[in-house]
């Protein structure tokens, strides 16, 4: 086939997608039915699709077809955060914030403005944290059934810039990663920016599939194995303690570095042990306190096996310099004296509320999460197109989050997540029933 007839097929069909001549959510030809069709070969329509696809019009599911996308729904959506109108509910990101905590943060502003050391937090800090900092997050880790030496921990500007600094130092571009076949969006706006090269793993109800792990280990140099292990975003899974130790066994046998990201840790009581305590030396352990406490509370933290230390905190003078000392002097002292404890169980009771809300006003479809966590993933109905979903909500002032911005592998599937923090129970209940009379409609459509 000619180049240009080719580039005609495609222009056309693109044409046909942007003026609506194709609706969105349409069933394309099958590729060999295009080819009987326009007289090409069945491999020059593949060619025609993947182009359409790489564009952003179309999107492919095995097994079911080639679909036309609704291009009023951004094809990155959910991974660059995109402001949401005044008047419309927010369902897309995690906000959540308990009544009360403005009077904390008042409180405390008092507390640091009238301290000894006030002079201190206006000049450069060490570049992982002042010792003392670092000692109370050694002191609250080991609530967390974590033994910590403080000289192993590296305080960061939230979790996303720990997971950013472990990249930086731990890993290189072309690196094989072994992540989740639906992980952390920001995990994944890392690797591209860094030129890694992610592997997914199928899931199963419970975590990722440790056989299909230990195949890719086995078949590949993989560097590095990224994990969620208690209370994964998006699906909601703790990882049973069978699994963590295999998980661990098959690192020790082929010799990645585990990445072990508890971002959503604290909203499961009594989980297993973390990866990080049954396997300090090979795993690195990225946490915060944005999502427990506050979200513009950019306070992470790093604990790393020693010989990584001195690569990651070369990362933090290279990205930050050093953590703000004001915020760290807030959250360090909210550690020490309960106050972050005490916000994570409120939080924990507040999400148990929403999720139980969701079950009820959803009732009929098929929901995944935990029962402490403040998002549901929202599998939708066989017919019906995650992003016509999307932009019929969109219309309705409803932001919601698909699949796309969370998947690894080449299979998109129809579904939705639905962060449940961000409003008020009264609004989070109404908002539901709209999101579930529109999933209904459009599975019949």
């Amino acid at each position: 086939m000619a180049a240009s007839r080719y580039k005609k097929l495609v222009d056309a069909l693109a044409s046909d997608i942007r003026t609506g001549r194709l609706a969105p959510g349409a069933r394309l030809p099958t590729h060999r039915a295009l080819a009987a069709r326009e007289g090409i070969a069945v491999v020059t329509a593949t060619r025609v699709y993947a182009e359409l696809e790489a564009v952003g019009l179309v999107s492919r599911e095995q097994g079911r077809g080639t679909f036309v996308r609704d291009i009023a729904v951004p094809a990155g959506h959910g991974i660059d955060q995109r402001a949401v109108a005044a008047d419309a509910v927010d369902l897309s990101f995690n906000y959540p914030s308990l009544p009360g905590q403005t009077d904390l943060l008042r409180q405390a502003l008092r507390e640091v403005a009238t301290s000894g050391d006030l002079d201190s937090l206006l000049r450069y800090q060490p570049h992982r944290g002042r010792p003392q900092d670092r000692a109370s997050i050694a002191r609250h880790l080991g609530c967390r059934g974590i033994t910590a030496d403080a000289d192993r921990i590296l305080i960061a500007n939230g979790a996303q810039h720990g997971l950013a600094i472990t990249v930086m130092a731990m890993l290189s571009a072309g690196d094989v990663v072994a992540v989740d076949a639906l992980t952390y969006p920001g995990f994944k706006v890392l690797a591209h920016a860094f030129h890694l090269d992610l592997e997914p793993i199928p899931t199963t109800t419970d975590g990722p599939d440790l056989d299909a792990l230990e195949k890719l280990c086995a078949t590949r140099p993989v560097r590095a194995i990224y994990t969620m292990p208690t209370l994964h975003n998006p699906l909601g899974w703790v990882m049973p303690a069978t699994d963590r130790a295999r998980l661990i066994g098959i690192a020790r046998q082929y010799g990645p570095l585990i990445i072990e990201d508890a971002s959503y840790a604290y909203l499961v009581e009594n989980p297993p042990p973390p990866l990080v305590a049954t396997a300090p030396d090979i795993t690195v352990y990225v946490s915060g306190l944005s999502k427990s406490i506050a979200t513009g509370l950019r306070v992470g933290f790093v604990l790393a096996p020693p010989p990584a230390v001195p690569s990651l905190e070369r990362a933090i003078r290279a990205t930050t310099w050093n953590t703000p000392a004001l915020t760290t002097a807030i959250a360090c002292r909210w550690l020490d004296d309960g106050t972050v404890r005490h916000l994570e169980a409120q939080k924990r009771d507040d999400a148990e509320t929403r999720q139980a809300l969701a079950r009820q006003e959803l009732a009929g479809l098929r929901l995944i999460g935990h029962p402490s966590s403040y998002f549901t993933w929202l599998p939708l109905p066989d017919e019906a197109r995650a992003d016509r979903l999307t932009a019929t909500l969109a219309r309705r002032r409803i932001s919601v989050t698909t699949a796309e911005p969370f998947t690894t592998s080449t299979h998109t599937p129809q579904a939705i997540r639905l962060a449940l923090g961000s409003t008020d129970l009264d609004t989070l209940r109404s908002t539901l029933r709209t999101v579930r009379q529109v999933a209904v409609e459009d599975a019949h459509v």
